[in-house]
């Protein structure tokens, strides 16, 4: 049986859950410091003691992945973790990178599918679809995309880019959704769709401390 936490660790804990809840991220460290109004340390400290009680855990000591547990100890069941791999352009294509950038906690009822992923999105080709500079774009896995769709395209087998999805009786168009850009056309054999986006994280700070 868990011990019951101090007051101030349930206004964190409280505090916590609803950031989580409406933000899909755990807040940093200096973020949750000044709204709770009080101190970097005091706020650390918290976090480790609400750890050793088991009502929550850490990816790791320096990060900003926060796992809230239920009674059981688990993981608590709306949550769910969502690897962010590298990042990915909303402008001009960029070389597909394949390392991984921590972790997203989203809301499992908003986003029920299965091996789900984010991007880290730059550039600001996107905007007027809601899709900003610094945003984690939420992907479902795919391998195809239907007209008008917002999709992660692999482009000659190795740069990725976010577009709106368009498809000619000759030709792939990719097109993007600010006026400063351009639409681009494509082969068939050289675009090759990794996902469709499905939501976005407004513009963390990182996933870091």
């Amino acid at each position: 049986m868990r011990i019951k936490p101090t007051h101030n660790q349930q206004k964190v804990l409280d505090y916590l859950r609803l950031k989580i809840e409406k933000d899909g991220i755990s807040p940093s460290l200096r973020t949750a410091a000044a709204e709770l109004a009080i101190s970097h340390a005091a706020v650390a400290q918290t976090l480790k003691a609400l750890e050793n009680k088991e009502y929550l855990k850490r990816a790791g000591r320096y990060s900003r992945t926060i796992h809230l547990l239920d009674d059981s100890g688990d993981l608590a069941q709306r949550q769910k973790q969502v690897p962010v791999i590298g990042h990915i352009t909303a402008g001009l294509p960029m070389y597909a990178q394949q390392e991984w950038g921590g972790h997203l906690l989203v809301d499992s009822n908003i986003y029920p599918g299965q091996n789900l992923f984010a991007l880290k999105i730059q550039g600001s080709s996107m905007k007027n679809a809601g899709i900003l500079d610094q945003d984690l774009a939420i992907c479902e896995p795919r391998q195809y995309a239907r007209n008008k769709e917002i999709v992660v395209a692999l482009i000659h087998h190795e740069e990725a880019t976010v577009k709106r999805f368009f498809l000619h009786h000759d030709f792939i168009e990719l097109r993007p959704e600010n006026p400063d850009f351009t639409s681009h056309r494509y082969d068939f054999q050289d675009v090759l769709i990794q996902g469709k986006v499905i939501g976005i994280v407004r513009g963390p700070k990182g996933l870091e401390i």
